[in-house]
Protein backbone atom coordinates (compact mmCIF):
# COMPACT_ATOMS: atom_id res chain seq x y z
CA UNK A 1 0.00 0.00 0.00
CA UNK A 2 1.27 3.50 -0.85
CA UNK A 3 2.48 6.08 1.56
CA UNK A 4 2.46 9.56 0.41
CA UNK A 5 5.62 11.06 -0.37
CA UNK A 6 4.88 14.20 1.48
CA UNK A 7 5.27 12.44 4.58
CA UNK A 8 9.06 12.46 4.26
CA UNK A 9 9.24 15.57 4.94
CA UNK A 10 7.26 15.48 8.03
CA UNK A 11 10.16 14.92 11.24
CA UNK A 12 8.63 13.87 14.45
CA UNK A 13 8.86 15.72 17.17
CA UNK A 14 12.42 14.94 18.93
CA UNK A 15 10.13 16.04 22.42
CA UNK A 16 8.01 13.34 22.24
CA UNK A 17 10.79 10.60 22.99
CA UNK A 18 11.48 12.69 26.19
CA UNK A 19 8.21 13.20 27.22
CA UNK A 20 7.51 9.16 26.47
CA UNK A 21 10.50 8.49 28.49
CA UNK A 22 9.75 11.04 31.22
CA UNK A 23 6.23 9.28 31.78
CA UNK A 24 7.91 6.29 31.66
CA UNK A 25 10.12 7.24 34.56
CA UNK A 26 6.83 9.04 36.11
CA UNK A 27 5.04 5.54 36.12
CA UNK A 28 7.78 3.97 37.65
CA UNK A 29 7.89 6.11 40.80
CA UNK A 30 10.39 8.73 39.82
CA UNK A 31 9.66 12.53 40.21
CA UNK A 32 10.02 14.06 37.03
CA UNK A 33 10.33 17.79 36.46
CA UNK A 34 8.70 18.29 32.92
CA UNK A 35 10.05 21.70 31.49
CA UNK A 36 9.71 20.38 27.90
CA UNK A 37 5.70 20.63 27.17
CA UNK A 38 4.05 24.01 25.57
CA UNK A 39 1.56 24.03 28.04
CA UNK A 40 0.38 26.10 30.21
CA UNK A 41 0.20 24.70 34.07
CA UNK A 42 -3.12 26.51 35.20
CA UNK A 43 -6.28 24.62 34.54
CA UNK A 44 -8.11 26.25 32.80
CA UNK A 45 -9.97 29.16 34.70
CA UNK A 46 -13.25 28.10 36.61
CA UNK A 47 -15.55 30.45 34.92
CA UNK A 48 -14.79 29.00 31.44
CA UNK A 49 -15.49 25.71 32.77
CA UNK A 50 -18.23 26.61 33.80
CA UNK A 51 -19.58 27.97 30.67
CA UNK A 52 -18.84 24.69 29.37
CA UNK A 53 -20.66 22.51 31.70
CA UNK A 54 -23.68 24.94 30.97
CA UNK A 55 -23.41 24.31 27.61
CA UNK A 56 -23.31 20.59 27.46
CA UNK A 57 -26.49 20.23 29.87
CA UNK A 58 -28.06 22.81 27.43
CA UNK A 59 -27.58 20.92 24.53
CA UNK A 60 -25.00 22.84 22.83
CA UNK A 61 -23.98 19.72 21.22
CA UNK A 62 -24.74 19.93 17.39
CA UNK A 63 -22.74 21.47 14.36
CA UNK A 64 -21.94 25.16 14.60
CA UNK A 65 -21.89 27.41 11.29
CA UNK A 66 -18.89 26.58 9.44
CA UNK A 67 -17.06 29.92 10.46
CA UNK A 68 -17.96 29.73 14.48
CA UNK A 69 -20.85 31.50 16.29
CA UNK A 70 -22.18 34.46 15.42
CA UNK A 71 -21.67 35.43 19.21
CA UNK A 72 -18.11 34.28 19.72
CA UNK A 73 -16.76 36.10 16.74
CA UNK A 74 -18.53 39.11 17.96
CA UNK A 75 -16.84 38.82 21.03
CA UNK A 76 -13.29 38.18 19.60
CA UNK A 77 -13.90 41.36 17.99
CA UNK A 78 -14.82 43.28 20.86
CA UNK A 79 -11.47 42.48 22.32
CA UNK A 80 -9.62 43.53 19.34
CA UNK A 81 -11.37 46.33 19.73
CA UNK A 82 -11.13 47.04 23.65
CA UNK A 83 -7.88 45.66 24.00
CA UNK A 84 -5.69 47.00 20.79
CA UNK A 85 -8.31 49.99 19.65
CA UNK A 86 -8.31 48.06 16.25
CA UNK A 87 -11.82 47.74 14.49
CA UNK A 88 -12.04 43.89 13.02
CA UNK A 89 -15.30 43.21 11.41
CA UNK A 90 -16.49 39.46 12.57
CA UNK A 91 -16.82 38.35 8.99
CA UNK A 92 -13.30 38.39 8.82
CA UNK A 93 -12.59 36.48 12.19
CA UNK A 94 -12.85 32.36 11.30
CA UNK A 95 -13.15 30.32 14.16
CA UNK A 96 -10.77 27.34 14.08
CA UNK A 97 -10.09 23.81 15.70
CA UNK A 98 -6.90 25.32 17.53
CA UNK A 99 -4.44 27.59 16.38
CA UNK A 100 -3.19 24.58 14.10
CA UNK A 101 -7.02 24.87 11.73
CA UNK A 102 -6.13 28.69 11.29
CA UNK A 103 -2.71 27.69 10.20
CA UNK A 104 -4.21 25.14 7.66
CA UNK A 105 -6.86 27.23 6.28
CA UNK A 106 -4.51 30.31 5.80
CA UNK A 107 -1.73 28.07 4.23
CA UNK A 108 -4.23 26.40 2.30
CA UNK A 109 -5.72 30.07 1.24
CA UNK A 110 -1.89 30.83 -0.03
CA UNK A 111 0.21 28.01 -1.35
CA UNK A 112 -0.05 26.34 -4.58
CA UNK A 113 2.47 23.21 -5.73
CA UNK A 114 5.95 24.02 -5.54
CA UNK A 115 5.21 27.61 -4.09
CA UNK A 116 7.38 29.00 -0.94
CA UNK A 117 6.54 30.49 2.55
CA UNK A 118 9.30 32.16 4.15
CA UNK A 119 9.90 31.53 7.69
CA UNK A 120 12.69 31.81 10.27
CA UNK A 121 14.92 28.62 11.46
CA UNK A 122 13.93 28.34 14.31
CA UNK A 123 10.70 28.33 14.91
CA UNK A 124 7.81 26.33 15.33
CA UNK A 125 8.33 22.68 13.27
CA UNK A 126 4.18 22.86 12.23
CA UNK A 127 4.88 25.48 10.48
CA UNK A 128 6.96 24.26 7.92
CA UNK A 129 5.11 20.86 8.03
CA UNK A 130 2.28 22.23 7.38
CA UNK A 131 3.75 23.97 3.85
CA UNK A 132 5.03 20.67 2.96
CA UNK A 133 2.33 18.95 3.06
CA UNK A 134 0.62 21.45 0.47
CA UNK A 135 3.13 20.54 -1.85
CA UNK A 136 4.66 23.76 -0.64
CA UNK A 137 8.34 24.71 -0.21
CA UNK A 138 9.54 25.74 3.34
CA UNK A 139 11.80 28.65 3.00
CA UNK A 140 13.44 28.56 5.84
CA UNK A 141 16.16 31.30 7.23
CA UNK A 142 18.47 31.39 9.49
CA UNK A 143 18.59 33.62 12.00
CA UNK A 144 20.01 34.36 15.34
CA UNK A 145 20.85 36.40 18.55
CA UNK A 146 21.58 39.71 16.08
CA UNK A 147 17.73 39.45 14.78
CA UNK A 148 16.53 38.27 18.31
CA UNK A 149 15.74 34.82 16.49
CA UNK A 150 13.40 36.94 14.21
CA UNK A 151 12.81 36.89 10.45
CA UNK A 152 13.40 40.67 9.77
CA UNK A 153 12.61 42.88 7.08
CA UNK A 154 15.76 42.74 5.32
CA UNK A 155 16.36 39.29 5.36
CA UNK A 156 12.61 38.56 3.99
CA UNK A 157 14.03 40.76 1.29
CA UNK A 158 17.13 38.84 0.57
CA UNK A 159 15.64 35.69 0.61
CA UNK A 160 12.83 36.54 -1.54
CA UNK A 161 12.45 33.75 -4.19
CA UNK A 162 10.39 33.61 -7.25
CA UNK A 163 8.11 30.97 -5.97
CA UNK A 164 7.71 33.30 -2.89
CA UNK A 165 4.01 33.65 -1.93
CA UNK A 166 4.55 34.37 2.15
CA UNK A 167 6.40 35.30 4.64
CA UNK A 168 5.24 33.62 8.13
CA UNK A 169 6.28 34.91 11.60
CA UNK A 170 5.20 34.45 15.55
CA UNK A 171 5.27 36.99 18.15
CA UNK A 172 5.84 36.32 20.59
CA UNK A 173 7.75 33.12 19.14
CA UNK A 174 8.06 29.64 20.03
CA UNK A 175 10.96 28.89 20.67
CA UNK A 176 12.17 31.80 21.64
CA UNK A 177 9.77 34.19 22.83
CA UNK A 178 11.30 36.91 21.35
CA UNK A 179 8.38 39.41 20.23
CA UNK A 180 8.02 41.57 17.02
CA UNK A 181 8.25 45.58 17.43
CA UNK A 182 5.73 47.34 15.66
CA UNK A 183 8.55 49.44 12.93
CA UNK A 184 9.44 45.57 12.42
CA UNK A 185 5.42 44.14 11.42
CA UNK A 186 5.34 47.70 9.64
CA UNK A 187 8.17 47.06 7.80
CA UNK A 188 7.60 43.44 7.15
CA UNK A 189 4.43 43.86 5.50
CA UNK A 190 5.68 46.72 3.56
CA UNK A 191 8.06 44.28 1.64
CA UNK A 192 5.54 41.36 1.45
CA UNK A 193 3.10 43.92 -0.63
CA UNK A 194 5.99 45.17 -2.39
CA UNK A 195 6.68 41.48 -3.27
CA UNK A 196 2.77 40.81 -4.48
CA UNK A 197 3.01 38.22 -1.26
CA UNK A 198 1.45 38.02 1.76
CA UNK A 199 2.08 38.21 5.50
CA UNK A 200 0.81 35.38 8.26
CA UNK A 201 1.41 36.58 11.90
CA UNK A 202 1.22 33.97 14.34
CA UNK A 203 0.31 35.65 17.76
CA UNK A 204 -0.87 32.53 19.65
CA UNK A 205 1.00 33.78 22.72
CA UNK A 206 -0.14 37.41 22.69
CA UNK A 207 -0.98 38.25 25.83
CA UNK A 208 1.75 36.86 27.15
CA UNK A 209 4.26 39.63 27.00
CA UNK A 210 6.77 40.92 29.97
CA UNK A 211 7.45 44.41 30.01
CA UNK A 212 7.04 44.14 26.24
CA UNK A 213 4.47 46.23 24.28
CA UNK A 214 1.57 44.18 23.45
CA UNK A 215 -0.03 44.98 20.67
CA UNK A 216 -1.86 43.26 17.46
CA UNK A 217 -0.30 43.13 13.73
CA UNK A 218 -3.66 44.16 12.53
CA UNK A 219 -2.89 47.29 14.06
CA UNK A 220 -0.65 48.14 11.70
CA UNK A 221 -1.61 45.23 8.14
CA UNK A 222 -5.05 45.58 8.32
CA UNK A 223 -4.09 42.96 5.40
CA UNK A 224 -2.33 40.33 7.31
CA UNK A 225 -3.66 36.55 8.08
CA UNK A 226 -3.57 37.11 11.64
CA UNK A 227 -3.56 33.64 13.87
CA UNK A 228 -4.56 32.98 17.13
CA UNK A 229 -5.72 30.51 20.02
CA UNK A 230 -7.73 30.18 23.19
CA UNK A 231 -4.82 27.50 24.12
CA UNK A 232 -2.37 30.09 25.77
CA UNK A 233 -2.78 33.22 27.23
CA UNK A 234 -6.55 31.48 28.05
CA UNK A 235 -5.23 28.53 29.45
CA UNK A 236 -7.61 26.54 27.13
CA UNK A 237 -5.59 23.79 25.01
CA UNK A 238 -7.01 20.60 25.43
CA UNK A 239 -10.79 22.41 24.12
CA UNK A 240 -9.02 23.03 20.96
CA UNK A 241 -9.98 26.13 20.04
CA UNK A 242 -8.07 29.46 17.60
CA UNK A 243 -9.07 31.38 15.01
CA UNK A 244 -7.84 33.18 12.27
CA UNK A 245 -8.50 36.79 10.72
CA UNK A 246 -8.73 37.24 7.15
CA UNK A 247 -8.79 39.82 4.91
CA UNK A 248 -12.08 40.67 3.44
CA UNK A 249 -11.49 39.17 -0.07
CA UNK A 250 -10.59 35.88 1.32
CA UNK A 251 -13.34 35.06 3.51
CA UNK A 252 -15.48 33.45 1.47
CA UNK A 253 -12.94 31.20 0.25
CA UNK A 254 -11.90 30.56 3.72
CA UNK A 255 -15.35 30.11 5.03
CA UNK A 256 -15.45 27.30 1.98
CA UNK A 257 -12.32 25.89 3.02
CA UNK A 258 -13.41 25.41 6.98
CA UNK A 259 -16.53 23.58 6.04
CA UNK A 260 -14.62 21.01 4.08
CA UNK A 261 -11.77 20.49 6.21
CA UNK A 262 -13.52 20.70 9.90
CA UNK A 263 -17.60 21.33 9.38
CA UNK A 264 -17.52 23.18 12.41
CA UNK A 265 -14.94 23.99 15.74
CA UNK A 266 -16.25 22.28 18.75
CA UNK A 267 -19.40 23.05 19.78
CA UNK A 268 -19.24 23.47 23.21
CA UNK A 269 -15.97 24.63 23.43
CA UNK A 270 -17.13 27.97 21.69
CA UNK A 271 -19.81 28.22 23.95
CA UNK A 272 -17.25 27.67 27.28
CA UNK A 273 -14.72 30.51 25.24
CA UNK A 274 -17.50 33.47 25.12
CA UNK A 275 -16.68 33.08 29.20
CA UNK A 276 -13.04 34.14 28.29
CA UNK A 277 -13.53 37.79 27.81
CA UNK A 278 -15.59 38.25 31.26
CA UNK A 279 -13.69 41.12 33.17
CA UNK A 280 -13.36 38.58 36.18
CA UNK A 281 -11.65 36.24 33.91
CA UNK A 282 -9.12 38.65 32.62
CA UNK A 283 -8.19 39.67 35.67
CA UNK A 284 -7.29 35.72 36.63
CA UNK A 285 -5.57 35.55 33.28
CA UNK A 286 -3.62 38.45 34.22
CA UNK A 287 -2.41 37.69 37.17
CA UNK A 288 -0.97 34.40 35.63
CA UNK A 289 0.65 36.12 33.28
CA UNK A 290 2.83 37.71 35.91
CA UNK A 291 3.64 34.39 37.89
CA UNK A 292 5.29 33.85 34.34
CA UNK A 293 6.90 36.57 34.04
CA UNK A 294 8.42 36.26 37.68
CA UNK A 295 9.18 32.34 36.37
CA UNK A 296 11.18 34.16 33.45
CA UNK A 297 12.99 36.55 35.69
CA UNK A 298 14.09 33.78 37.82
CA UNK A 299 15.25 31.29 35.10
CA UNK A 300 16.90 34.43 33.35
CA UNK A 301 19.28 34.74 36.46
CA UNK A 302 20.03 31.01 36.93
CA UNK A 303 20.24 29.24 33.83
CA UNK A 304 23.80 30.72 32.84
CA UNK A 305 25.00 29.18 36.07
CA UNK A 306 25.10 26.25 34.22
CA UNK A 307 27.09 27.23 31.62
CA UNK A 308 24.05 27.84 29.15
CA UNK A 309 23.79 31.28 27.57
CA UNK A 310 20.75 33.26 26.77
CA UNK A 311 21.42 35.95 24.14
CA UNK A 312 18.22 37.39 22.98
CA UNK A 313 15.97 37.76 26.45
CA UNK A 314 12.02 36.30 25.80
CA UNK A 315 10.00 38.59 26.17
CA UNK A 316 6.97 36.34 25.92
CA UNK A 317 5.37 33.43 25.78
CA UNK A 318 6.68 30.86 28.31
CA UNK A 319 9.86 29.65 26.89
CA UNK A 320 13.72 30.16 27.21
CA UNK A 321 16.23 29.45 23.86
CA UNK A 322 19.20 28.75 25.66
CA UNK A 323 22.73 28.42 23.99
CA UNK A 324 24.31 24.90 25.81
CA UNK A 325 27.60 24.61 22.79
CA UNK A 326 30.06 25.83 26.07
CA UNK A 327 28.92 22.34 27.75
CA UNK A 328 27.65 20.20 24.30
CA UNK A 329 27.32 19.98 21.30
CA UNK A 330 24.88 17.58 20.87
CA UNK A 331 21.75 18.74 22.36
CA UNK A 332 19.59 16.31 21.79
CA UNK A 333 22.07 13.75 23.30
CA UNK A 334 22.43 16.15 26.32
CA UNK A 335 18.33 16.31 26.85
CA UNK A 336 18.52 12.76 27.45
CA UNK A 337 21.39 12.45 29.52
CA UNK A 338 19.36 15.13 31.77
CA UNK A 339 16.64 12.97 31.84
CA UNK A 340 18.22 9.59 32.14
CA UNK A 341 20.67 11.07 35.52
CA UNK A 342 18.39 13.73 36.96
CA UNK A 343 14.77 13.35 36.12
CA UNK A 344 14.21 16.65 34.24
CA UNK A 345 12.25 16.76 30.55
CA UNK A 346 13.83 19.89 27.99
CA UNK A 347 13.31 19.96 24.54
CA UNK A 348 16.40 19.49 22.40
CA UNK A 349 16.92 22.52 19.33
CA UNK A 350 16.93 20.20 16.46
CA UNK A 351 12.88 19.96 16.53
CA UNK A 352 13.06 23.44 15.37
CA UNK A 353 15.05 23.47 13.11
CA UNK A 354 18.23 22.78 11.54
CA UNK A 355 20.06 26.00 12.26
CA UNK A 356 22.66 25.11 15.04
CA UNK A 357 20.32 23.00 16.65
CA UNK A 358 22.81 20.88 18.44
CA UNK A 359 23.77 24.16 19.89
CA UNK A 360 20.68 25.02 21.69
CA UNK A 361 17.78 23.82 24.04
CA UNK A 362 14.27 24.96 24.96
CA UNK A 363 12.74 25.36 28.36
CA UNK A 364 9.03 25.75 29.19
CA UNK A 365 8.42 27.85 32.53
CA UNK A 366 5.26 25.85 32.76
CA UNK A 367 5.56 24.80 36.82
CA UNK A 368 6.61 26.90 39.52
CA UNK A 369 9.88 28.91 40.38
CA UNK A 370 10.22 25.88 43.79
CA UNK A 371 10.33 23.22 40.88
CA UNK A 372 12.38 25.15 38.28
CA UNK A 373 14.68 25.67 41.41
CA UNK A 374 15.00 22.09 42.06
CA UNK A 375 15.36 21.34 37.97
CA UNK A 376 18.07 23.74 37.85
CA UNK A 377 19.86 22.01 41.09
CA UNK A 378 19.66 18.80 39.60
CA UNK A 379 21.13 19.68 36.33
CA UNK A 380 24.18 21.34 37.68
CA UNK A 381 25.18 17.91 38.56
CA UNK A 382 25.45 16.65 34.74
CA UNK A 383 28.22 16.87 33.08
Amino acid sequence: MKLSKRLSAIAPFQVMAILEKARALQAAGHDVIHLEVGEPDFATPQTIVDAGRAALAAGHTYYTAAQGLAELRQAIAGFYQSRFGVTVAPERIIVTPGASGALQIALSLLVDEGDGVLMADPTYPCNRHFVSLLGGVPQTVPVGAATRYQLLADELDANWQPNTVAAMVATPANPTGTVLSRDEITALAERCRAHDGALIVDEIYQGLTYGADSFSALQLADDAFVINSFSKYFQMTGWRLGWLVVPPAYVEPAIRLAQNLFLCPPAAAQHAALAAFQPAVLDVLESRRAEFGRRRDFLLQVLPTLGWRIDAVPDGAFYVYADVSAVTNDSFAYCQRILDEVNVAITPGADFGSNRAGSYVRVAYTTGIDRLAEAVARMKTVR
